[in-house]
């Protein structure tokens, strides 16, 4: 057999840092250490029995076949409803693309319009796989920087100073993973209106965290603020997050007819279409009963309140509340120069999280993995008494520095 060859779009990404650290957690509780876990991405709530029940129900019925690669007609259905209500825009299904999660409708979209030295906008913090996506997909993605004094939020004069003839995308993720931010109406309509002077730029709008909001009202789409927009943005979103269904992998994507004609198209030279049974789930949980979501948004609202309030109690760390998602984006620039009992000096927000990993047994990911530094992301999604044991340890820990 030929010595195997990478192509170039796989040597040019890295790894997932999340998926790293996970992968580290689970080594060391598998050599039996205690560890406290708040790396991970996705609700610790099991899915709702209702949305299981309708899995159940489709498997029975014998709905375990191949379905239109734009899926079943009641989850174009259940999309078309929820984006309506949520919008006020009515899409068609011809407007509407389903994956295997709202990463695949990402890299799909990334796929279907991306030509070599294309950009695409990336505000950093950003979810660490936007970049990788750009890069694997023969685009190269633009960082711009969005400090703690923005609110971690993309400002018109940073974007409209981005922008360049080879623009093609500005990927806007809010509720934002890492940080949590959420973009006012009048913000969104602060950055419609430099679009507005750049028609060739459009704008991939991540919002798998639109149901989990902590402030009042609700979150707004950006089709919703600037309607002008419609046929420039393409919206995803799916399951996963709101409903706790992320081993489900079903997302979807509702924007203009020709580019979801092209990403449909490559869909169905990749997967066919989305899992029959999981189609099932996503009709129920979208257009059933919303009571787990108003829940489980109550109980992330406490932990986070608990957390900020731990974190900004232990010298030297500080936090906002995040108004959306469930992650904590610490600052940690007040640790940084001081030495661990063994000598080491944290230079970085990686070596911090090396030392809590070490010292108190806490798993965070490091700022740096969003593309802005030194921040450490804490996930709340959690129970309360794991937030609280990995607070006092952490307060342990940076206790004994020098």
């Amino acid at each position: 057999m030929p010595d195997f060859s990478p192509a170039d779009r796989v040597t040019r990404i890295k790894p997932s840092p999340s998926v790293a650290a996970a992968a580290r957690v689970r080594e060391l509780k598998a050599a039996g250490r205690t560890i406290l876990d708040l790396t991970v991405g996705e609700p610790d709530f099991d899915t709702p029995a209702h949305i299981k029940d309708a899995a159940v129900a489709a498997i029975a019925a014998g709905e375990t076949k191949y379905t239109s690669v734009t899926g079943t007609p009641a989850l174009q259905a259940a999309i078309l409803d929820r984006l309506a209500r949520h919008t006020g825009h009515r899409y068609t299904p011809a407007e509407l693309t389903i994956g295997g999660g709202a990463k695949q409708v990402i890299f799909v979209a990334l796929q279907a319009t991306l030509n070599t030295g294309d950009e695409v906008i990336v505000p950093a913090p950003y979810w660490v796989s936007y970049p990788d996506m750009v890069l694997a997909n023969d685009g190269t993605p633009v960082i711009v920087d969005c400090p703690e004094e923005a609110g971690f939020k993309l400002t018109p004069r940073a974007l409209a100073s981005a922008i360049t003839d080879r623009t093609k995308w500005l990927l806007l993720n809010a509720p934002a993973n890492p940080t949590g931010a959420v973009y006012t109406v009048a913000e969104l309509r602060a950055l419609a209106a430099v679009l507005d002077g750049h028609p060739h730029v459009s704008v991939l709008a991540d919002e798998i965290y639109d149901e989990i909001h902590f402030g009042a009202g609700r979150v707004h789409s950006l089709v919703e603020a600037a309607p002008e927009l419609r046929g420039r943005v393409l919206l995803v979103n799916g399951v996963s997050k709101a409903y706790a269904m992320t081993g489900w992998r079903l997302g979807y994507g509702a924007g203009p007819e020709p580019l979801v004609a092209a990403m449909n198209k490559l869909q169905s030279q990749m997967s066919s279409c989305p899992s029959s049974v999981s189609q099932a789930a996503a009709a129920a949980a979208l257009s059933g009963d919303q009571g787990f979501v108003r829940e489980s948004v109550d109980v992330y609202r406490r932990r986070r309140d608990a957390l900020v309030a731990g974190i900004n109690a232990i010298d030297g760390l500080s936090c906002a509340p995040a108004d959306g998602a469930f992650y904590a984006y610490v600052n940690c620039a007040g640790l940084l120069g001081k030495s661990t009992p063994a000598g080491t000096v944290l230079a970085g927000d990686e070596d911090v999280t090396l030392y809590l990993l070490d010292a108190a047994g806490v798993a965070v990911i490091q700022g740096s993995a969003y593309g802005l530094s030194p921040y450490l992301r804490l996930s709340f999604a959690t129970s309360l008494d794991v937030v609280d044991a990995a607070v006092a340890a952490i307060a342990a820990a940076v206790a004994d520095l020098n």
